[in-house]
């Protein structure tokens, strides 16, 4: 089974977890009898391929998708959206729906994104299909806290935020609502995705907020920030339910996440949820998870067990790629 990837031009200029998932699929799927090459847009190479797998929606994509299904190989789309009836009028929503309608079959994070998205493009829901997101074995290690600590050259409790500094990432009403913490420091950890939003956010936030920057993803020093956090909070806009947030789980940080998306089918009762639009309500939660974990000094208890089990890897979940893949060639 021989299948090629492909995503559009931009996507790895500052990579998040769209890319990190493609790769990570890219990593898993020899172990399932599968072979992935990545798209050269100078030696496509279409013809030598039994599925095209495309990811993302980004406007232009249906175009790169058409041309596919007009060589007769079946098409796999990752969608990675979160669109309700709400908010549908943010997105070109008839281009998105001609792209998954030329899929044969849309890949969804979820079940409940798979629900929605069925309804809300009026597309048949046969047609998509959950693969879960997942983590790299790596993150089920438990590095020593002090080694982030050491790289900061700081000891105080702080909040920890990685994710692209954009505004669907909500690091601006974070910055907000740490404001009623002052004790605690603001870690945002990711690459500038739109520079005047992070200029905003660090405005807002100043000396409270430091920005560290992008840390490789398989860093022992990324794995030591989640052991050192007080916590760990990302309250997206939406969620599909975000690559570090699984990653903090498997390392048994506590956890504070958005409301909106998919994130309680992958979280259940071991995250709190927070209002991603009011900044009030992120502060009052921020306090009652400080208060459950012992404002970040008695973690033992946390990082005893995790929110996620193997069945959350990568090497698990691409298995349910590969039988999709299969169920697609003749």
């Amino acid at each position: 089974m021989k299948v090629l990837f492909a995503t559009y031009p931009m996507a790895f200029h500052t990579p998040g977890g769209g890319e990190i998932q493609l790769l990570a699929y890219e990593k898993h799927l020899p172990q399932h009898g599968v072979e992935v090459k990545l798209f050269d847009s100078w030696k496509p190479c279409f013809l030598d391929h039994d599925v095209i797998h495309f990811f993302s929606c980004v406007g232009g994509s249906s175009h790169f998708c058409a041309f596919v299904k007009r060589l007769g190989l079946p098409l796999v789309v990752s969608s990675s959206l979160w669109i309700t009836e709400e908010t549908k009028h943010l997105y070109p929503i008839d281009e998105i729906r001609a792209q998954l309608g030329l899929a044969d079959r849309v890949v969804a994070n979820s079940e409940i994104e798979c629900d929605t998205l069925a309804s809300v493009l009026n597309l048949p829901r046969e047609k998509f299909v959950t693969v879960y997101n997942g983590v790299d074995d790596v993150f089920f290690e438990r590095p020593r806290p002090d080694l982030f600590r050491q790289h900061i050259g700081s000891d105080a409790p702080f909040v920890l935020n990685v994710g692209n500094i954009e505004p669907r990432k909500n690091q601006l009403r974070l910055a907000q609502a740490m404001k009623s913490h002052p004790d605690q420091k603001l870690l945002l950890v990711g690459h500038v995705r739109d520079e005047a939003y992070f200029n905003e956010v660090m405005q807002e936030a100043g000396s409270q907020a430091t920005y560290v920057g992008p840390l490789p993803h398989d860093s022992e020093l990324l794995r030591s920030a989640y052991q050192a956090c007080s916590l760990f909070c990302l309250p997206s806009t939406l969620e599909t339910p975000g690559l570090a947030a699984l990653e903090a789980a498997a390392q048994g940080t506590p956890l504070l996440v958005t409301s909106e998306g998919s994130t309680r089918e992958y979280f259940a009762d071991y995250a709190t949820y927070v209002n991603p639009n009011d900044s009030h309500d992120i502060a009052q939660h921020i306090a009652q998870v400080l208060l459950k974990t012992g404002a970040g000094h008695d973690r033992a208890s946390q990082r005893a067990a995790s929110a996620l089990g193997k069945e959350f890897s990568w090497a698990t979940t691409t298995a349910r790629l590969a039988q999709i893949y299969n169920t697609l060639v003749k």
